[in-house]
């Protein structure tokens, strides 16, 4: 996540209760990405070090758990520009271009000057973030995919570069042997058929068998893997995409909940400025009066009865709304109850972590640690393949 401050509530409802649930199903890296900041911030990084801070303490203060899931800076993990470093030498620049948000981004942010190499291999550092962590799934939004699928290019490539290792053929048949018989049989057909018909079925079947071999050192499963595919030694493997639930949380004014938008709850907004905000949203516009029926699919409360209320208050809110038997005052205080609750024990945990920085660095120092040991085992396999490790 890019270090923008603050989070608010589409972060939270959007991001962060998927990975609370992400954490306890995988083992999962989640990192302030820094240097993503600089990609479109360059000219004005003052803010990015006490943004990065305070995106950390709101994913404490959340439930994001040090003992669950790494958590570190980008920056902080060196092997990532590395890694960037070396992919960029076999990715072709029109893979690059033709990224979606690559243009849509431009156009946005207009202002900017992003004719800059940084901008343009933004989502090839975002491969590198993933591949050195030889991550197996990415959890995105629907506009992440296309980033997720130029990984798996980038991954592919590589491995048809440096994946074939000197006498590969004949290391893959001796690893197949260590299966046992029974497995050994059953392998070779599935990849026959697989190699033969496409079939995806056999594929998925022999991935699993590997999977569940006891006996064979990760060099030669990784190299299973790549003979079964048809390519080399599988050294980055290609990650999936997982689709995050889609955000039902708009913002004060009915988009998206954006600070460029002006229309955000911050995890940590007084609760005094809270119900401000809510008191204050706008309605259906054919509610003048008090006694005026109105649409509730028209008013950005009903988007928020949505998110928070049970289905007994959405009941009274579309019956009360549409024969104005219920204000819009009334209407918002179900809403206003509800996000005070949520946004209460969250506070209060952002702020023992504000008040014990040493803490909050001690999570960061131990999860770039853990961070660093994987990234730098993938590093030595890739520097092994690209014939640059030299010692």
């Amino acid at each position: 996540m890019r270090p923008t401050g603050l989070l608010h509530l589409g972060h939270y409802h959007g991001v962060l209760k998927n990975w609370i649930n992400l954490q306890h199903e995988y083992e999962c890296f989640f990192f302030a990405a820094d240097w993503h900041a600089l990609t479109t911030n360059y000219d004005d990084p003052s803010l990015i070090e006490q943004s990065t801070w305070d995106m950390v303490i709101d994913w404490l203060a959340v439930g994001i758990s040090p003992g669950s899931a790494k958590m570190f800076i980008q920056s902080q993990v060196p092997e990532h520009a590395e890694l960037h470093t070396l992919l960029s030498m076999i990715t072709p620049l029109g893979w690059l271009e033709r990224v979606p948000t690559y243009k849509d981004q431009q156009e946005q942010l207009k202002e900017k000057d992003l004719a800059t190499y940084g901008f343009l291999g933004y989502p090839l550092l975002q491969s590198a973030d993933i591949l050195v962590y030889k991550a197996g799934m990415v959890p995105v939004g629907e506009d992440q995919v296309a980033h997720v699928e130029l990984t798996r290019e980038v991954a592919r490539r590589f491995n048809h570069l440096y994946g074939r290792e000197s006498g590969f053929e004949d290391k893959a048949e001796q690893a197949i042997t260590k299966m046992g018989k029974k497995n050994a049989t059953m392998f070779r057909e599935l990849r026959r058929k697989y190699q033969e018909q496409g079939d995806e079925e056999s594929l998925e079947i022999a991935q699993a068998l590997l999977d569940s071999q006891q006996n064979i050192s990760i060099g030669d499963k990784e190299r299973l893997y790549g003979y079964l595919e048809g390519s080399g030694k599988i050294i980055l493997p290609e990650p999936q995409a997982l689709l995050a639930p889609a955000s039902k949380m708009p913002g004060l004014d009915g988009q998206k909940m954006s600070k460029s938008y002006n229309n955000t709850i911050s995890l940590r907004e007084a609760p005094d400025d809270v119900v401000k905000k809510l008191r204050t949203m706008p309605t259906d516009p054919a509610r003048v009066r008090r006694d005026d029926p109105g649409d509730p699919a028209k008013c950005p409360v009903w988007q928020f009865h949505q998110v928070y209320s049970d289905l007994k208050t959405q009941d009274w809110v579309q019956e009360g709304c549409r024969h104005a038997s219920i204000g819009c005052v009334e209407c918002k205080q179900p809403v206003i109850d509800a996000v005070l609750a949520e946004l209460e024990p969250i506070q209060q945990r952002a702020s023992e972590y504000r008040d014990d920085m040493t803490a909050v660095r001690g999570i960061i120092e131990e999860g770039t640690e853990a961070a660093r040991e994987v990234a730098s085992d993938t590093m030595d396999s890739v520097r092994k393949a690209m014939g640059i490790a030299y010692l």
